[in-house]
């Protein structure tokens, strides 16, 4: 018993009073599957349009702007801290246990309980933190206007909603739906805010006379309301702080190349040891971590983000503050945008005249996308238990070997395909994100990879359920 199992101990306590969904009994067919994961969806969809009751407003700068499609929440809803304690709390653990400071044996039942339990209960946590932190920061108005009252009622709604989607997410991981929840919400939220802005029939008065917020919509408007024909397609194709036809095209082409990378990968075969001419392959695909990387980098600088500002509004003037970051209110939409600092260089340029203007911006936001990715992606298979060690035990407790070569270099050979194809898909990631940034994408690079990849695994996930239960063809 070393020291660290005192600190997962220190859980215990609270076992008996966090909420758990338990695990199923039975297997769930795969028409319940369908309908669970229906339901959930259902119930986060209605929590982000469900307005937040006791709130005085929601017109000042949003913190969380550049990151909410990303982290599934919506402005001035229940579902305002959408999945940021969740996947912050899962980041942190994975972390404390990867390095050692937590010491976890996932092959004890009990310490995967109290894993478990303590990223609950982290996740519960940082809701309650977020959740008094937008209340003192004045996002809903200032305290004084809003009441002790009205707070105190803000903060247990929004901690409720983070218990809600800690609950819905547990359901579906543990075999009740497809999939988990955090990837459902991300890419159902990613989704709808390409269509919105698309097909969004919402008019905004640019001082050119009312135009159509959907880039869809925009293009047929202005080739009807227009004489010269001409400038209403370079109108449309080009337009500034509105989606355009152009932002449309990229998304579009970021989408094709994605499922096209995600077709690549290297089969190694395997057999089994004792049933004799049993063939089978491993795959390692070219996104080995999948989207894993690219969410641990959202959820860092999400959490950079928030920290930055709210210390920005109040020392504006420190020498560190300003280090962090230097914020300014945006002349559309009043949201804050990063002029300088850390924030600054790790924020995506704002178009190709905005790199031509600062291409050291351009360059290090570039450099710190790609080493992120790389490095949270090798970090990954290590905390998550899919290195090559790891796989190599695996196979070996099913008795498989792969042929021509000794059972003791199972894990050399995966040494060599393993940790390349978690870097360098890493960085091909990173690089598809930075593409997608700076074509102008619609819902950024980041988000747009995110619902691919995502749509991608549930459509695997969907046709495997479906192989092993051919009675329902009703799917």
């Amino acid at each position: 018993m070393g020291g660290g199992f005192r600190v997962l101990h220190l859980v215990r306590p609270f076992l008996s009073f966090l909420p758990e969904v338990q695990s199923a009994d039975r297997k769930i067919p795969f028409r319940e599957k369908v309908i669970y994961t229906v339901i959930s969806l259902f119930i986060f969809l209605v929590c982000s349009q469900l307005p937040l009751y006791g709130i005085h407003s929601t017109t000042g700068a949003d913190p969380f702007y550049w990151m909410r499609v990303i982290l599934a929440s919506n402005r001035g809803t229940v579902m305002e801290l959408g999945i940021t304690p969740i996947v912050t709390s899962g980041l942190v653990m994975q972390l404390l246990a990867g390095s050692k400071i937590i010491e976890v044996d996932n092959n004890v039942r009990e310490d995967r309980a109290l894993l478990n339990g303590a990223q609950k209960l982290l996740g519960i946590l940082i809701a309650i933190g977020e959740a008094v932190a937008y209340v003192l920061s004045g996002m809903y108005g200032s305290v004084g206007q809003l009441g002790v009252g009205n707070a105190i009622l803000i903060i247990i709604q929004l901690c409720f909603a983070g218990i809600i989607v800690i609950c819905l997410d547990e359901l579906l991981q543990k075999g009740y739906g497809l999939g988990s929840g955090i990837s459902l919400f991300i890419a159902t939220n990613i989704c709808e805010s390409i269509i919105w802005k698309a097909f969004s029939p919402t008019t905004i008065n640019s001082g050119r006379g009312a135009e159509f917020e959907g880039a869809v919509i925009a293009l047929f408007h202005l080739l009807i309301t227009r004489t010269d024909k001409v400038r209403a397609l370079r109108e449309a194709f080009y337009r500034q702080n509105l989606p355009n036809v152009t932002n449309l095209l990229a998304t579009v082409l970021i989408f094709l190349i994605v499922i096209y990378f995600q077709g690549f990968r290297v089969v190694l075969p395997v057999r089994s040891k004792n049933a004799r001419g049993q063939q089978g392959s491993y795959p390692i695909k070219l996104f080995y971590t999948s989207n894993m990387p690219i969410i641990l980098q959202s959820a860092l600088v999400s959490n950079l983000y928030f920290i930055s500002q709210l210390l920005h509004r109040k020392y504006s003037g420190n020498f560190f503050v300003n280090l962090l970051g230097k914020w300014k209110e945006s002349e559309y939409g009043g949201q804050s945008v990063p002029v300088g600092g850390i924030a600054y260089y790790i924020t995506a340029p704002s178009s190709l005249a905005d790199m031509a203007a600062n291409p050291f911006h351009a360059l290090f936001y570039l450099v710190f996308m790609l080493s992120a990715c790389a490095l949270f992606s090798k970090t990954w298979i290590e905390v998550s238990g899919s290195s090559a060690r790891d796989v190599a035990k695996q196979l070996k407790e099913q008795q498989m070997v792969m042929p021509g070569h000794r059972e003791s270099n199972l894990q050399k050979e995966l040494n060599r395909y393993i940790p390349t194809a978690a870097a360098f898909g890493g960085i091909c990631i990173g690089a598809l994100t930075v593409l997608a940034d700076f074509m102008g994408a619609i819902g950024s690079g980041t988000g747009i990879l995110l619902a691919v990849t995502i749509i991608y695994q549930y459509f695997e996930t969907f046709e495997k359920e479906r192989a092993s239960e051919l009675g329902f063809f009703g799917f």
